[in-house]
C-alpha cells in the first residue's frame, strides 16, 4: 500500500496549515474541534461578525470528517417514521426537513467557497443485498415519498446498469445527494474560515474548561481563550477534558481501501453515473470511485486493529464478486476512522451549560447533518436562538455500556468478514448499519 495510506490525505487538492495557540486571547466563540461541524460553525460564525477561534488537537480533518466515505446524503440513515418514533412528530419532522436540505447547503456552500473538493451531485444509490434488502427500500421508499422526497425504486436491471454490478436485487436512487472529497471539503471549510477573519488553530489540544466570571476560559497548551460561547465539536475523537462535558457516544470503526485508477474501459462500466453507494446488508458495506477513477470500498471494522488482515481479505473478496473483472486488482491505500454512534442514532446537541453547546452523534451521516448543526449552533448561541436548532438541546445525555458495546460490534464485524473472505455467506451478528458518509 501507499506510504500515504489515507488516500484523501494523498489525493486532496485544498491544503491548509495553520500554528499552534500561542497566545492568549477573548473572542467571541470558541469552538474545539476542526472537523466538519466545528469548521461550518466557526464560519457562519464570522458572517455574523462574530470573533471566533477554533482548535484542533492534531491537524484539520484529522478524526472522522477526513476518514469519511465522501457520500453527501440527505437525512439520516433512519427512515422517517423512525426518526418521528423516536422523537415525535414535531421534532421528528422539524429534523428530517432540515436535513433533507443538507445536500443542497453542503453543494451550495462548496460553490460559495469556492472549494476544491471533487463535488459531484449525481445521487447515491442504497443496494438492496438480497431480497430483504429490496423490501427495505420498498419500505423507505414509501415513507420518504410520504415525506417528499424525489426518491426513485430501480429495479435489479437498472441497478446492475448503473452500478457495473450483478450482485445487486434493486437500489433506491435519491438525486439530491451526491460525493466529494471530504478531507478537501474539510480544508476547505478551514481556508473559508480563515479568509472570513476566523483563528484556526492546529496540534492544540484542549486540556481544560471550565467557567469563570460570566466567560468560558478554554485551556491549550498553557494559554487561555476566554470566550462569551463555546462550542464542542469533537464528536467521535473527543480527549483532553471531560468535566463539565464529554460526549458520550459508541464508537464504531469503519474501514475503507481504494485501488489505483481503474482502466478507461472499466471506468464506463463501473458507476459510470458517478453515484455513491452503500447497501442494505446488516454488515453495511460502502463503494463509490473518486475523480481520478479508484474505487474505494468501505465496511464495518478497524482496519488498524487486531483484525486488520481479516477485513482487508473480506475488502478484497468483496471487491472480485462485486466486480469480477477487478479479482486480484491490489488496493494501494487502506484507512480506518470512527463513527460516533448514538443507542438511538438520532445526533445529539446538549446545552452543558451557559451558552455552551456540543454536537455530535451523527452515527455514520457527517457531512451534511455535521454541516447543518455546525452552522446551526453557531447561530443559535450567537442570536441566543435555540429554537434554531435542529434538534432540541438536552442537558445531559449518557451510553449505557459503551465500550462493551462497541467491542461487540467489532467482533461481530470480524467475524462476518471472517466468514465472507472464506467464501461463506449468511452470518447474523446484530450490528447497527451505520451510514458510511460519517465519517461516515
Amino acid at each position: 500500500m501507499s506510504s500515504e495510506v489515507n488516500l484523501w490525505r494523498a489525493s486532496s487538492r485544498e491544503h491548509f496549515a495553520a500554528p499552534p495557540l500561542a497566545t492568549s486571547r477573548e473572542v467571541d466563540l470558541a469552538v474545539i474541534g476542526g472537523g466538519f461541524t466545528g469548521l461550518a460553525a466557526a464560519l457562519e460564525a464570522r458572517r455574523h461578525g462574530a470573533s471566533v477561534c477554533v482548535l484542533e488537537a492534531q491537524t484539520v480533518g484529522h478524526g472522522g470528517s477526513g476518514r469519511n466515505v465522501g457520500l453527501v446524503n440527505a437525512g439520516l440513515w433512519l427512515p422517517p417514521e423512525a426518526v418521528i418514533a423516536r422523537m415525535g412528530p414535531t421534532g421528528g419532522k422539524r429534523l428530517i426537513d432540515t436535513l433533507a436540505e443538507a445536500p443542497q447547503r453542503v453543494f451550495d456552500l462548496i460553490a460559495r467557497e469556492g472549494i476544491d473538493c471533487e463535488a459531484t451531485r449525481n445521487g447515491t444509490l442504497h443496494l438492496a443485498h438480497a431480497p430483504a434488502g429490496l423490501r427495505d427500500l420498498q419500505e423507505r421508499y414509501r415513507q420518504g415519498r410520504a415525506h417528499g422526497a424525489p426518491l426513485r425504486l430501480l429495479d435489479a436491471a437498472e441497478t446492475a446498469r448503473r452500478t457495473g454490478s450483478r450482485a445487486f436485487h434493486g437500489a433506491l436512487f435519491d438525486p439530491r445527494a451526491g460525493t466529494i472529497q471530504p478531507l478537501s471539503y474539510a480544508r476547505g471549510l478551514a481556508r473559508a474560515a480563515v479568509r472570513a477573519g476566523a483563528e484556526v488553530h492546529e496540534q492544540s489540544p484542549v486540556t481544560g474548561l471550565q467557567r469563570a466570571a460570566g466567560q468560558w476560559q478554554v485551556t491549550s497548551r498553557g494559554q487561555s481563550l476566554r470566550a462569551r460561547h463555546v462550542l464542542v465539536a469533537t464528536n467521535a475523537y473527543h480527549l483532553g477534558f471531560h468535566d463539565p462535558f464529554a460526549p458520550q457516544i459508541v464508537g464504531v470503526h469503519y474501514c475503507q481501501y481504494a485501488t489505483d485508477p481503474l482502466p478507461e474501459p472499466l471506468r464506463r462500466s463501473i458507476l459510470a453515473g458517478g453515484e455513491g453507494c452503500w447497501d442494505t446488508a446488516l454488515v453495511m458495506s460502502s463503494f463509490r470511485l473518486d475523480q481520478a477513477g479508484r474505487l474505494v470500498i468501505g465496511g464495518i471494522g478497524n482496519g488498524d486493529g487486531p483484525a486488520g488482515r481479516v477485513h482487508a481479505a473480506w475488502a478484497a473478496r468483496k471487491l472480485a464478486r462485486l466486480f469480477p473483472d477487478l479479482a486480484g486488482l491490489p488496493f494501494r491505500h487502506g484507512w480506518s476512522g470512527r463513527i460516533a454512534m448514538t443507542g438511538d442514532h438520532i445526533p445529539k446537541i446538549v446545552a452543558f451549560g451557559p451558552q455552551a453547546y456540543a454536537c455530535f452523534g451523527y452515527s455514520g451521516r457527517g457531512i451534511g447533518p455535521g454541516t447543518v448543526f455546525g452552522t446551526q449552533a453557531a447561530r443559535a448561541l450567537l442570536l441566543d436562538r435555540p429554537d434554531l436548532l435542529p434538534v432540541d438541546p438536552l442537558r445531559q445525555h449518557r451510553e449505557g455500556f459503551a465500550g462493551l458495546r462497541a467491542a461487540y460490534y467489532e467482533a461481530g464485524a470480524s467475524a462476518v468478514h471472517a466468514i465472507a473472505a472464506q467464501g461463506s455467506v449468511g452470518a447474523r451478528a446484530g450490528l447497527p448499519q451505520a451510514g458510511a458518509s460519517s465519517r461516515a
